[in-house]
């Protein structure tokens, strides 16, 4: 007895496929979008901006930077569960950078005009300490191995080191010319500072404060972060419209990414594997993907003259200090409004949720599948 082999006819199994396809890329997941959600009045021209885990609120230096009188000379202090001004904190003369020091539960703020930085104690709310340090001090970082606070001078080309069981200054490190930015690298256990009047990075090892290594990156580097995972570090080069990606395994530049205009500060979002720098002179931010080539992928809008920023990583939301006003823009990923409005085709798309090449490449497996089912059955007429 013969047995009979029941094989899928090409016609059909064309169509198959086809129904396979265009359903699942019709169903492939909705992207999310960055958008600004909330805007957040503060003092005039914030000019830094940092986050506190412990007390899930946002530190905001509000500079005055047009003067004199230079006010208000405050620091606001954001709650990110109400996304409100929740406290308002007097300080010195132009503040500048902002830190989070997680061990001593406090907040180190520079104060460019007084020579002094700020210390204040996150469960009062009140400047418990003031601290002598160089001239002009803006930018500021936490090495929480050391308990040391680092201090960029940008009137004198020195780094001050303050001790936070003292809050003395226990060392000052020569640099290079106009210091702006600093950020703690602890996979290295280094401390990487921008000169923003020569265009290069300065590399201090924490446990000698010494300058271990000198990279050259683009033109006028505002500010600095650190990626510690990826052994990666980025400065926004104001003047070039760039950010410099350098590997703190080699201190060399391995890529420069072309941002909008004016980029002043850069940080970094682990979870996302994103970074945020703000574009001052666009009002914008771009978002940077953190993998090779390194290219911006989305545009960010948002409030006037935006110049430093911060991640909170238990909202998972950018906020954004808006230098040339008095806000804050908070920057969180969005789904899109509705199913309903994503279910339609964009403009030159043939159907909704599938692109034009997707469906080309199906209308080609039809037709070769026809023309086979074509060619079975000549031969199989001429075989009978």
């Amino acid at each position: 007895m013969l047995r009979v082999r029941r094989r899928c006819h090409p016609v059909v199994a064309s169509l198959l496929l086809a129904a396979i396809v265009l359903p699942s890329a019709a169903l492939a997941p909705l992207a999310f979008a960055q958008s600004t959600v909330a805007t957040i009045g503060v003092g005039d021209h914030p000019w830094g901006v940092a986050y506190d885990s412990s007390r899930g609120e946002l530190f905001v230096a509000n500079g005055a930077w047009i003067g004199p009188p230079f006010v208000p000379d405050t620091v606001s202090i954001i709650s990110d569960t109400t996304d409100a001004v929740v406290a308002t904190v007097g300080v010195g003369k132009w503040p500048f950078g902002v830190a989070y020091d997680p061990a001593k539960g406090e907040v180190f703020v520079t104060n460019d005009l007084d020579n002094t930085t700020s210390v204040i104690s996150d469960a009062t709310d009140a400047v418990v300490a003031t601290v002598n340090v160089g001239a002009g001090p803006r930018g500021v970082a936490y090495d929480p191995a050391m308990g040391e606070i680092f201090v960029a001078n940008f009137g004198e080309g020195t780094v001050s080191v303050i001790s936070d069981a003292t809050d003395q200054v226990v060392a000052t490190v020569s640099v290079g010319n106009s210091p702006r930015g600093v950020a703690y690298d602890p996979a290295k256990g280094e401390v990487f500072v921008t000169n923003f009047g020569d265009g290069t990075v300065s590399v201090i090892s924490d446990s000698t404060r010494k300058v271990v290594a000198t990279v050259d990156v683009g033109s006028g580097p505002w500010d600095v972060t650190c990626d510690p995972a990826n052994g990666e570090v980025f400065t926004a080069n104001y003047q070039n419209e760039t950010v410099s990606v350098i590997s703190d395994v080699t201190d060399t530049v391995e890529a420069t990414v072309s941002v909008g205009s004016g980029p002043t500060d850069v940080a970094y979002d682990p979870s996302a594997g994103e970074l945020f720098a703000t574009d001052y002179h666009d009002d914008a931010v771009s978002v940077i993907a953190d993998t090779y080539p390194y290219a911006v992928v989305a545009k960010v809008n948002g409030g006037e003259g935006p110049v430093a920023v911060a991640f909170d990583a238990s909202k998972g939301d950018v906020f954004v200090a808006d230098g040339g006003g008095s806000t804050v823009s908070v920057i969180a990923p969005v789904a899109p409004s509705s199913t309903a409005s994503t279910n339609q085709p964009s403009q030159g798309q043939l159907f909704a949720g599938v692109s034009n090449n997707d469906l080309i490449v199906v209308i080609v497996v039809v037709l070769a599948g026809l023309s086979v089912g074509a060619g079975v059955r000549k031969l199989t007429r001429k075989s009978a």
